[in-house]
């Protein structure tokens, strides 16, 4: 078999998968011992014909991991990232997340946490929901403000 067809074929294994962006498609057929010269011609290719859209990828991982899984935007621009984005199509992305819609996914997190933990001490359920939503990304300040919010709820209004 000729090796731009062993590639091609390669590729299209690898996007049948799963979406892939350009990098990741790049880097498939690298470990897949497809000469440099012809992945690059490859990926160029896919591009050219729409099979590789790295700003609709990043698009649409952004909307799943934010509204799906709560991720922040800190924590999705890491996964774009690691996948191989540009920076440009990131950006373009992550500008789908306001920072209201930071943390209304913030507080619909943690109140879901909050909820199961009912039958923990004030202390405990604050730290494993600050510490869920450091692990989804959110910063220490908003986490800390969330709980805050919850225990002056469970509080009657009272600060604690």
């Amino acid at each position: 078999m000729d090796p731009a067809e062993r590639a091609r074929e390669i590729a299209l294994r690898l996007l049948d998968h799963s979406p892939r962006s350009a990098a990741q498609l790049h880097e498939g057929l690298m470990k897949r011992e497809v000469d440099a010269e012809t992945a690059d011609l490859i990926v160029e290719r896919y591009i050219e014909v729409g099979l590789l859209d790295d700003a609709a990828l990043a698009a649409a991982i952004t909307r799943t991991r934010h509204r799906e899984r709560g991720l922040s935007r800190r924590a999705v621009a890491e996964e774009l990232r690691r996948k191989g984005i540009g920076a440009e199509d990131a950006e373009a992305a992550l500008a789908q997340i306001s920072s209201d819609d930071e943390r209304v996914a913030a507080r619909e997190l943690a109140e879901q946490r909050w909820q199961r933990l009912a039958s923990h001490d004030a202390r405990t359920r604050a730290r494993r929901v600050a510490s869920m939503l450091a692990r989804k990304g959110y910063s220490p300040s908003l986490a800390f403000e969330v709980v805050r919010e919850l225990e002056r709820a469970d509080n009657g209004g009272e600060s604690v």
